[in-house]
């Protein structure tokens, strides 16, 4: 029940988000559904590959190429769900931000027993 309620919320800020802004669509609250499944999925099993992949220049960086790691796979669910674009690198990594920063609000206001 929890992991519906979350993939709700974050559907519900993908569509929330896109709303604002300019670079990002998503056709209806399906398919913000399939995006915030894709999401999660890839942010499960390919964000952590990818962090190890990567892990020398997260650290010369100071952990700010996490942000271009979580930007690649918001342009892949690009590639992967019909119905949902994002217009290019910057628009994808603002939406990244946005995202992450609601949906920790979003799912700090369900907070486990």
């Amino acid at each position: 029940m929890n992991f519906i309620l979350r993939m709700l919320l974050s559907a519900a800020a993908v569509l929330l988000i896109a709303n604002f802004l300019t670079g990002v669509h998503v056709e209806d609250y399906t398919v913000a559904i399939i995006v915030a499944l894709v999401l999660g999925f890839l942010f499960a099993f390919l964000k952590p590959f990818l962090v190890v992949l990567t892990l020398p220049i997260t650290i010369v960086t100071l952990g700010f190429f996490l942000l271009v790691i979580n930007t690649i796979i918001i342009l892949l669910a690009n590639k992967l769900v019909t119905g949902f674009s994002v217009d290019g690198f910057w628009w994808a990594m603002i939406f990244s931000i946005l995202l992450s920063i609601v949906e920790s609000f979003l799912h700090s206001l369900i907070k486990e027993k």
